[in-house]
Protein backbone atom coordinates (compact mmCIF):
# COMPACT_ATOMS: atom_id res chain seq x y z
CA UNK A 1 0.00 0.00 0.00
CA UNK A 2 1.46 3.37 -1.07
CA UNK A 3 0.83 6.34 1.16
CA UNK A 4 0.25 9.59 -0.68
CA UNK A 5 2.57 12.39 0.35
CA UNK A 6 0.50 15.43 1.34
CA UNK A 7 1.03 18.60 -0.68
CA UNK A 8 0.97 22.02 1.01
CA UNK A 9 1.27 25.61 -0.11
CA UNK A 10 3.46 27.69 2.21
CA UNK A 11 3.05 31.46 1.89
CA UNK A 12 5.55 33.57 3.82
CA UNK A 13 5.88 37.28 4.41
CA UNK A 14 7.64 39.67 6.72
CA UNK A 15 7.88 43.33 7.52
CA UNK A 16 11.03 44.84 8.93
CA UNK A 17 14.10 46.92 8.08
CA UNK A 18 17.52 45.89 6.87
CA UNK A 19 19.11 47.93 9.65
CA UNK A 20 18.84 45.90 12.85
CA UNK A 21 18.82 47.84 16.04
CA UNK A 22 17.64 47.65 19.59
CA UNK A 23 14.01 48.49 19.92
CA UNK A 24 13.26 47.95 16.23
CA UNK A 25 10.52 45.39 15.84
CA UNK A 26 9.71 43.38 12.77
CA UNK A 27 7.03 40.80 12.02
CA UNK A 28 7.08 37.48 10.22
CA UNK A 29 4.09 35.45 9.16
CA UNK A 30 3.32 32.25 7.29
CA UNK A 31 0.19 30.55 6.02
CA UNK A 32 0.32 26.81 5.44
CA UNK A 33 -2.56 25.35 3.46
CA UNK A 34 -3.16 21.89 2.03
CA UNK A 35 -3.54 21.86 -1.73
CA UNK A 36 -7.20 20.82 -1.48
CA UNK A 37 -7.88 23.59 1.07
CA UNK A 38 -9.03 21.15 3.76
CA UNK A 39 -6.29 22.13 6.22
CA UNK A 40 -5.00 25.61 7.01
CA UNK A 41 -2.60 26.84 9.66
CA UNK A 42 -1.09 30.27 10.07
CA UNK A 43 1.21 31.85 12.59
CA UNK A 44 2.94 35.17 13.08
CA UNK A 45 5.08 36.86 15.65
CA UNK A 46 7.25 39.89 16.29
CA UNK A 47 11.02 39.86 16.65
CA UNK A 48 13.20 42.62 18.03
CA UNK A 49 16.47 43.58 16.34
CA UNK A 50 16.13 41.25 13.32
CA UNK A 51 16.76 42.29 9.71
CA UNK A 52 14.05 41.98 7.06
CA UNK A 53 15.95 39.09 5.45
CA UNK A 54 16.17 37.21 8.74
CA UNK A 55 12.43 37.70 9.28
CA UNK A 56 11.70 36.38 5.77
CA UNK A 57 13.79 33.30 6.44
CA UNK A 58 12.31 32.81 9.90
CA UNK A 59 8.78 32.70 8.44
CA UNK A 60 9.86 29.90 6.07
CA UNK A 61 11.64 27.96 8.84
CA UNK A 62 8.62 28.14 11.14
CA UNK A 63 6.30 27.10 8.31
CA UNK A 64 8.39 24.06 7.38
CA UNK A 65 8.81 23.07 11.02
CA UNK A 66 5.03 23.24 11.54
CA UNK A 67 4.55 20.19 9.28
CA UNK A 68 4.26 17.00 11.32
CA UNK A 69 5.03 14.53 8.51
CA UNK A 70 7.20 14.42 5.38
CA UNK A 71 5.36 16.51 2.78
CA UNK A 72 5.60 18.08 -0.61
CA UNK A 73 5.67 21.87 -0.17
CA UNK A 74 5.32 24.66 -2.70
CA UNK A 75 6.87 27.68 -1.03
CA UNK A 76 5.52 31.01 -2.27
CA UNK A 77 7.68 33.91 -1.14
CA UNK A 78 8.41 37.44 -2.26
CA UNK A 79 11.96 37.11 -0.96
CA UNK A 80 14.71 36.63 -3.53
CA UNK A 81 17.05 36.11 -0.53
CA UNK A 82 15.10 33.02 0.53
CA UNK A 83 14.42 31.62 -2.95
CA UNK A 84 18.02 32.03 -4.16
CA UNK A 85 19.37 30.56 -0.95
CA UNK A 86 17.16 27.49 -1.22
CA UNK A 87 17.76 26.99 -4.94
CA UNK A 88 21.42 27.85 -5.28
CA UNK A 89 23.14 28.25 -1.91
CA UNK A 90 22.33 25.48 0.53
CA UNK A 91 24.33 22.61 -0.98
CA UNK A 92 27.45 24.74 -1.39
CA UNK A 93 27.16 26.28 2.08
CA UNK A 94 26.74 22.85 3.67
CA UNK A 95 29.84 21.53 1.81
CA UNK A 96 31.87 24.57 2.93
CA UNK A 97 30.82 24.29 6.59
CA UNK A 98 28.36 27.19 6.29
CA UNK A 99 30.80 29.62 4.72
CA UNK A 100 30.99 31.08 1.23
CA UNK A 101 33.67 32.79 -0.81
CA UNK A 102 33.36 36.55 -0.93
CA UNK A 103 36.09 38.59 -2.62
CA UNK A 104 38.57 35.73 -2.24
CA UNK A 105 37.86 35.20 1.48
CA UNK A 106 35.71 32.55 3.12
CA UNK A 107 32.95 34.37 5.03
CA UNK A 108 30.32 32.91 7.37
CA UNK A 109 26.88 32.60 5.81
CA UNK A 110 24.53 35.26 7.10
CA UNK A 111 21.75 33.77 9.28
CA UNK A 112 23.43 30.36 9.16
CA UNK A 113 21.46 29.18 12.21
CA UNK A 114 18.23 29.55 10.24
CA UNK A 115 19.71 28.17 7.01
CA UNK A 116 20.77 25.04 8.93
CA UNK A 117 17.17 24.61 10.09
CA UNK A 118 15.95 24.97 6.49
CA UNK A 119 18.55 22.39 5.44
CA UNK A 120 17.32 20.02 8.16
CA UNK A 121 13.69 20.48 7.07
CA UNK A 122 14.64 19.72 3.45
CA UNK A 123 15.77 16.27 4.56
CA UNK A 124 12.11 15.50 5.31
CA UNK A 125 10.17 17.69 2.90
CA UNK A 126 10.32 18.09 -0.86
CA UNK A 127 10.27 21.87 -1.37
CA UNK A 128 9.67 23.73 -4.61
CA UNK A 129 10.22 27.47 -4.35
CA UNK A 130 8.17 30.06 -6.27
CA UNK A 131 9.01 33.75 -6.08
CA UNK A 132 6.07 36.13 -6.22
CA UNK A 133 5.65 39.73 -5.25
CA UNK A 134 2.76 40.54 -3.00
CA UNK A 135 0.92 43.72 -3.78
CA UNK A 136 -0.99 44.72 -0.70
CA UNK A 137 -2.79 47.91 0.21
CA UNK A 138 -0.67 50.33 2.20
CA UNK A 139 -0.72 49.07 5.78
CA UNK A 140 -2.16 51.36 8.42
CA UNK A 141 0.80 50.62 10.63
CA UNK A 142 4.14 50.35 8.79
CA UNK A 143 5.45 47.64 11.12
CA UNK A 144 2.53 45.26 10.47
CA UNK A 145 2.06 43.25 7.26
CA UNK A 146 -1.36 43.28 5.58
CA UNK A 147 -3.77 40.49 6.59
CA UNK A 148 -3.83 37.37 4.37
CA UNK A 149 -7.22 38.24 2.89
CA UNK A 150 -5.83 41.53 1.59
CA UNK A 151 -2.69 40.05 0.05
CA UNK A 152 -2.99 39.30 -3.64
CA UNK A 153 -0.23 37.29 -5.33
CA UNK A 154 0.82 38.71 -8.67
CA UNK A 155 3.68 37.78 -10.97
CA UNK A 156 6.90 39.67 -10.38
CA UNK A 157 6.90 43.16 -11.85
CA UNK A 158 9.83 45.14 -13.12
CA UNK A 159 11.92 43.85 -16.02
CA UNK A 160 9.58 40.93 -16.74
CA UNK A 161 6.52 43.18 -16.91
CA UNK A 162 8.39 45.65 -19.14
CA UNK A 163 9.45 42.81 -21.41
CA UNK A 164 5.87 41.53 -21.65
CA UNK A 165 4.59 45.01 -22.49
CA UNK A 166 7.27 45.32 -25.19
CA UNK A 167 6.36 41.93 -26.61
CA UNK A 168 2.67 42.88 -26.69
CA UNK A 169 3.46 46.03 -28.69
CA UNK A 170 5.69 44.04 -31.07
CA UNK A 171 3.01 41.39 -31.59
CA UNK A 172 0.37 44.05 -32.32
CA UNK A 173 2.73 45.70 -34.84
CA UNK A 174 3.43 42.33 -36.53
CA UNK A 175 -0.29 41.51 -36.71
CA UNK A 176 -0.93 44.86 -38.43
CA UNK A 177 1.92 44.19 -40.87
CA UNK A 178 0.50 40.74 -41.62
CA UNK A 179 -2.97 42.21 -42.29
CA UNK A 180 -1.52 44.83 -44.67
CA UNK A 181 0.49 42.14 -46.48
CA UNK A 182 -2.59 39.90 -46.85
CA UNK A 183 -4.60 42.79 -48.31
CA UNK A 184 -1.79 43.59 -50.71
CA UNK A 185 -1.59 39.97 -51.88
CA UNK A 186 -5.37 39.46 -52.28
CA UNK A 187 -6.37 38.64 -55.84
CA UNK A 188 -8.28 41.34 -57.63
CA UNK A 189 -7.78 44.20 -59.96
CA UNK A 190 -4.43 45.79 -59.41
CA UNK A 191 -4.50 49.54 -59.47
CA UNK A 192 -1.36 51.17 -60.54
CA UNK A 193 -0.86 54.84 -60.17
CA UNK A 194 1.12 56.20 -63.02
CA UNK A 195 2.81 59.50 -62.64
CA UNK A 196 1.17 62.16 -64.76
Amino acid sequence: MNAVTPHYLLFSESCGTNQPGEGQRGRWRFVLESLDGAERFEASDEETGATAQRLELLAVVRGLEALDQPSRVTLVTSSSYVSRGIRFGLAEWRENNWTWERFGKMTPVKDDDLWRRVDQALRFHQVECRTWRFQAPAPVEASRPAPAADVVAQPAAGPVAALLRGLTVAIEWLEGLLDRTRRFLEPGPQRLSLPS
